[in-house]
């Protein structure tokens, strides 16, 4: 301490004492406020409470919750003070108004005693702290649990032994809530842990619950991470892209019990309506079907037919080339006897009921409609046959479009007619055996006493992968063009069946053609011989179509009528018709000789030519025009099926283009191809959209020449108010944000 004067080591002792001074301060010991336990009708609520809106679980929600398990935080309460200054033994309560309010009703309700002592903290009177400070804070300082802790949460309580039920009830949810969020906490590890970082968002992580595999959940992750397109919809879409939905055809005839049964497993969306789920194993649903046909035929051929066919789709004209056996109602048992004339009166007692009135009330009608199915089921009655003609004949088994099987029994093919018929009618035989090879070329196995029953192959379709759609608007595969105009030449055979006056025509000109142009006559729409054409190309359900029934309907009436089989008990009844009725069935007759299809073209002879089609192709625009022709109205409509999964995304965007408006298109073209389609089908659905394929040359050179043809633009001005935005913008969002994430 050399050199150091007296008077600086006294300045020196005076800076240390002061910074232990401040030493001392900073780490002055926080004080708590005390606890006690305060009667509840010495507790008041404050007016310094800062909330005033209410939110989030309702006070009789909370008041049941505090009587299961009592009161989980205290109340802050202070001293009420008189004018004076001094305790008045009341307190008030700024901060835990709605526990407060919560304990009133079961006060109310005779299940707490007022004077039952509450859990308070108690804050000093004259704290320098706020009761507004208080209240604001306890509000605002709070975190809110995660909904991933929540998931969590509730799968430990599953886990300890609570069911569902329980859970629901102690945290007033319903049991869809509880099994939401357990279905949300089961999705792969590594992607709740993306949801925790804010990576995922909660729709994406609810569409990943879908499929249970979280291998696969992981693998699509993985795919799409990267991507723009990380929409619930796309993985969803991806998750199920090998599976069938159970609303399919053939998951309706199978059963989704059986299906179970056998070993086959479903996936489900707890989030959204998924119509019964997804059947995971395709093979094993097509073995289910194809056995369960088999059987069906079994049983079927025990009747004795010579012959079934089974095929999951027959085609349209299918029976071409059969004779079709005339059989006789059953009648009717005592029992469905009596059950029909129950439906009958019912039927009847709501039409007196109701009479003179314009319409009938809602739940009227639709009994109404179920008593129309009930008794038409009832009133259609099984065919009874000759046991000699079953034994020559043969049946086909199917299923319908709703999943429901179809037996169409009773048809004979032209070899296995007796030889004395054969001959007398081996012209016919020559010209329908196009129809007749459909079931002569099947494989065949045979069982029981002899019945052969074949199976044939689901109709082919084969669409265009996105590798070979560059964009580029390609001409129609020439397959698809082929279905199409098999749809339109099925509709010009029902228009010119009942169009006397024009088949009278089409049929002169097919007379004047062949005397006058021996030489020029090849080609041309109708062959007058008159010799069914069958459509070796056509979409598996144009036999479901509206104009397929149209013309089996009426053909059915006229051959009911006509002694076919006696030449000349024929030429009496044709003699004994009158004008009208002859050219009605001249009309019949010659519609069956139309032939509209698209060919492929042989240069070498074979077949038809090129100028042979043109020519056929003109002659059946003239038709079309002549019979006023509407594809539209005749139920061709764009699906995925029939023409947007056969075409490039650029004809599908030209589709929704020339519908809807180029805005419309523009939300469409970033998706892939099986998504635009769907799209691409619900848009158009409605819309009178047709392929140029289809459509009439005469009404769109006309509407061309107005401007609002068919092929013209939509204004993009119309989009926000007459188009529906697509699926992919509006789909995948939870219904109810509030009931999902409730308690939250």
């Amino acid at each position: 301490m050399k050199g150091v004067t007296g008077s600086k080591i006294g300045r020196v002792a005076s800076g240390a004492r002061r910074g232990e001074d401040l030493m001392a301060k900073s780490a002055q010991k926080v004080t708590l406020s005390p606890s006690r336990d305060i009667p509840f009708d010495k507790l008041v609520l404050s007016q310094s409470n800062v909330r005033r809106i209410k939110a989030g679980i309702s006070i009789e929600e909370l008041a049941e919750d505090i009587a299961r398990r009592g009161l989980l935080q205290s109340l802050s309460v202070r001293p009420v003070l008189a004018d004076d200054g001094s305790e008045t033994g009341k307190f008030e309560i700024p901060a835990g108004g709605r526990r407060f309010q919560a304990l009133s009703l079961l006060v109310k309700q005779k299940r707490l005693a007022k004077t039952t002592p509450i859990p308070c903290i108690v804050r000093d009177a004259t704290s320098a702290i706020l009761a507004e400070d208080d209240s604001l804070a306890e509000n605002m300082q709070r975190a809110a649990l995660h909904p991933l802790d929540q998931f969590r949460a509730f799968v430990a309580l599953r886990e300890k032994g609570q069911g569902d039920e329980e859970i629901a009830a102690a945290f007033f949810v319903t049991p869809q809530v509880v099994k939401q969020r357990l279905k949300l906490a089961a999705v792969a590890p590594a992607l709740l842990e993306l949801y925790a970082e804010d990576e995922m968002t909660l729709e994406q992580l609810m569409a990943f619950t879908v499929n249970p595999d979280h291998e696969r959940q992981i693998q699509v992750w993985e795919a799409i991470k990267s991507s723009w397109n990380k929409e619930p919809y796309q993985i969803r879409r991806m998750l199920t892209e090998t599976s069938v939905r159970a609303s399919d055809r053939r998951a309706v005839f199978v059963g989704v019990e059986a299906y179970e049964a056998a070993g086959g497993t479903m996936l489900h969306d707890l989030f959204q309506g998924d119509d019964g789920g997804w059947l995971e194993d395709p093979a094993l649903l097509d073995r289910l079907v194809s056995e369960k046909l088999q059987a069906e035929a079994e049983a079927i051929a025990t009747e004795g037919w010579k012959w079934i066919e089974v095929s999951l789709d027959l085609p349209y004209g299918y029976s071409h080339g059969l004779r079709r056996l005339n059989g006789n109602p059953a009648p009717m048992s005592d029992d469905e006897g009596a059950a029909h004339a129950k439906l009958l009166a019912e039927y009847r007692a709501f039409e007196e009921e109701y009479e003179g009135q314009d319409e009938f009330p809602e739940e009227t009608d639709a009994r109404l409609g179920e008593l129309e199915v009930a008794m038409e089921k009832l009133e259609t009655r099984p065919l009874i046959f000759d046991a000699e003609e079953i034994a020559r004949a043969g049946a086909f088994v199917t299923l319908d479009r709703s999943g429901e099987l179809s037996v169409y029994r009773g048809f004979v093919r032209p070899e296995d007619e007796p030889r004395t018929e054969a001959d007398v009618h081996s012209g016919e035989q020559a010209a329908d055996r196009q129809g007749a090879e459909l079931s002569a070329t099947s494989n065949v196995d045979g069982i029981g006493h002899g019945t052969v029953i074949t199976s044939a192959g689901q109709a082919l379709g084969a669409g265009l992968s996105d590798e070979e759609d560059d964009g580029a608007l390609k001409p129609l595969p020439e397959r698809l063009v082929m279905e199409l105009t098999a749809y339109r030449t099925l509709a010009l055979r029902e228009a010119v069946g009942r169009s006397p006056d024009i088949a009278l025509t089409l049929l002169l000109l097919k007379l004047v053609n062949d005397t006058f142009r021996m030489s020029s006559a090849s080609g041309g729409c109708c062959e007058a011989s008159v010799r069914h054409v069958y459509m070796s190309a056509q979409a598996s359900d144009l036999k479901d179509s509206v104009v397929a029934k149209l013309v089996d309907d009426r053909h059915a009436e006229w051959e009911a009528d006509l002694p076919l089989g006696d030449d000349a008990a024929l030429w009496e009844y044709l003699t004994s018709l009158d004008q009208v009725s002859r050219l009605s069935l001249l009309a019949h007759c010659l519609s069956f000789g139309i032939n509209a299809l698209h060919e492929k073209v042989n240069p070498y002879g074979a077949g038809i030519s090129a100028s042979g089609l043109t020519r056929r192709m003109a002659q059946a625009d003239l038709l079309a025009q002549a019979v006023d022709l509407d594809m539209v109205e005749a139920g061709w409509e764009p699906t995925a099926d029939t023409y947007l999964n056969r075409v490039p995304k650029a004809r599908i965007l030209e589709a929704v283009r020339e519908a809807k408006g180029e805005g419309t298109a523009q939300l469409l073209d970033h998706l892939k191809k099986a998504e635009m389609a769907t799209e691409a089908e619900r848009l158009l659905k409605g819309s009178g959209w047709l392929p140029e394929v289809l459509r009439r040359h005469d009404l769109a050179a006309l509407e061309g020449e107005e401007g609002q043809g068919a092929s013209g633009d939509v204004p993009d001005t119309e989009l926000s108010e007459d188009v529906d935005l697509p699926a992919f913008l509006t789909a995948d969002l939870p219904g109810d944000d509030a009931s999902m994430m409730a308690a939250e």
